[in-house]
């Protein structure tokens, strides 16, 4: 006996509440967060992984200039150069929210589309057959 497909079609497309409730999420709370509430777990995972990686970066870098001015304050340790750790996290924290913002327009882009194709007038229905008196 064959197997039924878990998707037959693929995911069913999101309302267009819940697309905007994604987008909302994806772009102002966690890039990928949205993308993952709406079913796009390639994408959300990904956008997910670099938003962490990039602010991990983030806070690296922060935590290593804050140790050179402490270093600076009680001694005179020399400083190294650590810009670029910031400067890659915040790097890959953007792509990761542009690549949500291109997921988010997406999905809002198949969500109009749905409910434009689920809102075609019905046929009119044809007019009875006279009566014979």
């Amino acid at each position: 006996m064959p197997m039924k497909p878990f998707f037959p079609t693929g995911p069913k497309p999101p309302s267009r509440s819940a697309a905007r409730n994604a987008a909302l999420v994806n772009q102002l709370a966690t890039p990928g967060l949205g993308s993952l509430m709406a079913g796009r777990w390639i994408a959300g995972i990904g956008q997910l992984v670099l938003a962490v990686a990039g602010f991990g970066l983030v806070v690296v870098w922060f935590a290593e200039v804050m140790i050179q001015y402490y270093g600076q304050v009680f001694s005179d340790a020399p400083t190294r150069p650590v810009g670029w750790i910031g400067e890659t996290g915040a790097l890959l924290f953007v792509a990761s929210w542009f690549w949500s913002l291109v997921t988010s327009l997406s999905l809002l882009r198949q969500a109009a589309g749905e409910e434009s194709e689920n809102s075609k007038p019905a046929p009119p229905e044809p007019d009875p057959p006279p009566k014979l008196k």
